[in-house]
């Protein structure tokens, strides 16, 4: 018979082979407790090892040399630099501290108008016509079928050209009525006032564009949230009770109604066609044929022959003249 060391087994599925190699080997002691015993002597045997090479690496480390310091540089330590390589300029004598309260004044006046200024674009949209002219365009770009023609960057200008337009005369009052007097110092004519002579003008606006729309009631639901009561209806208000904090919404939420329903009603026209379309293409059994790749030319040719770009934007600027 072949001599196989696997044939000859100690504890559970160990060869015979490798029990020899191991001296302590001791039949009574059972498997776990070989294992046990030989686990413990290899992690002590790695232990021993990691402990030379720490000792070893440890002069090596020691002898490493200083990082160099960049040149133009001394080490902080000292509480002065070499700036003559660097020439980095200090902003603390260029800027001196404000002294006085026209200075912090003055510094607070500019921090207010840069922040102002990074609201600019949300004001614009807020208080201006420009939310409902650009969703009328966007409905009627939807209501076409070309889902990327005209590009959204010539909505975008298209909307913002007109809402100059449209606030042509409102900006114009407030250029001369605030603007100017403040910048050339007039008589009586401070900061908080010509801020106050611009917020009305704007807010005549609001007020003129929400009446046309008969959308008061977007007025009284702001009013009666900010005051936490309800307003009776036989109660009369005035434009100077309503804070230009409820206005602002209640401006947006009746551009959004208006701009709305001004969508539907282009969005009819073209309606039509598709239904059109899909029922012929039904009755002629072209089931697997899209009704909107068939509609397509004919939108784009009943809206250029009526002239549709010329009618929408007459019709919004109408709106709101």
């Amino acid at each position: 018979m072949r001599s196989d060391p696997w044939l000859a087994r100690g504890p559970g599925f160990l060869p015979a082979a490798m029990i020899e190699q191991d001296r302590g080997w001791n039949p009574r002691e059972g498997y776990a407790t070989w294992m046990r015993r030989t686990t413990e002597h290899g992690r002590s045997r790695w232990l021993l090892a990691s402990a030379m090479v720490a000792a070893l690496a440890a002069p090596a480390v020691a002898q490493a040399p200083a990082t160099p310091t960049p040149p133009g540089i001394v080490p902080s330590g000292s509480g002065t630099i070499d700036n003559s390589t660097l020439g980095i300029p200090d902003l603390g004598r260029i800027l001196p501290p404000a002294q006085n309260r026209q200075a912090v004044s003055s510094t607070l006046q500019i921090f207010v108008i840069l922040t102002v200024l990074t609201l600019a674009p949300s004001l614009l949209i807020m208080t201006t016509c420009f939310t409902r002219i650009m969703i009328v365009l966007g409905l009627l770009r939807q209501a076409i079928g070309t889902q990327q023609l005209p590009p959204g960057q010539i909505l975008v200008g298209l909307s913002l050209f007109m809402t100059f337009l449209i606030m042509a005369p409102t900006f114009e009052r407030i250029h001369r009525e605030a603007l100017m007097p403040w910048l050339e110092s007039a008589p009586g004519m401070s900061q908080e006032r010509a801020y106050r002579i611009a917020e009305g003008h704007m807010r005549d606006f609001m007020f003129a564009q929400i009446e046309r729309a008969k959308n008061e009631e977007d007025i009284f639901l702001f009013m009666e949230y900010q005051r936490k009561e309800p307003i009776p209806i036989n109660q009369q208000v005035t434009r100077a009770q309503v804070d230009t904090v409820a206005l602002v919404p209640a401006f947006v939420l009746s551009e959004l109604k208006t701009a709305f329903v001004l969508g539907f009603r282009i969005y009819l026209p073209f309606l039509v066609i598709d239904m059109v379309i899909a029922t012929v293409l039904i009755s002629m059994g072209m089931l697997m044929l899209p009704p909107v790749l068939i509609s397509l030319p004919f939108k784009l040719l009943l809206f250029v022959l009526a002239d549709g770009w010329h009618l929408v934007v007459a019709s919004l600027m109408t709106g709101f003249s």
